[in-house]
């Protein structure tokens, strides 16, 4: 199983309206490609929060083809949509991991 990370320190001033984009819009949209079984969402913490708060949300896809095919085909697009929507107001880095046990 491959888990994709997406990472975001979002500023306080736009909190709740991007935790409300990330679960009325966001995140169904990346459901909605088909190539995840599952997602989470989480608030770090022991992070610096003086700029905000950082969130990550993790989706589950079953195989490495999966993530690939995901990259080749929608990764692009989505990450477009949501530096569109944000700008500068949000930092995001994305990781994959590969569960283990």
């Amino acid at each position: 199983m491959i888990i994709y990370n997406i990472t975001t320190k979002v500023h306080f001033s736009i909190d709740q309206q991007w935790l409300r984009w990330q679960k009325e819009t966001f995140i169904p949209a990346m459901m909605a490609t088909g190539h995840f079984t599952t997602h989470r969402l989480f608030r770090l913490l022991d992070q610096d929060d003086s700029e905000g708060n950082t969130y990550a949300v993790q989706y589950s896809l079953p195989h490495q083809q999966a993530y690939e095919q995901f990259l080749q085909e929608e990764a692009g697009a989505l990450r477009q949509k949501a530096a569109a929507h944000w700008g500068e107001q949000v930092i995001s880095f994305h990781s994959a991991l590969e569960v283990i046990q």
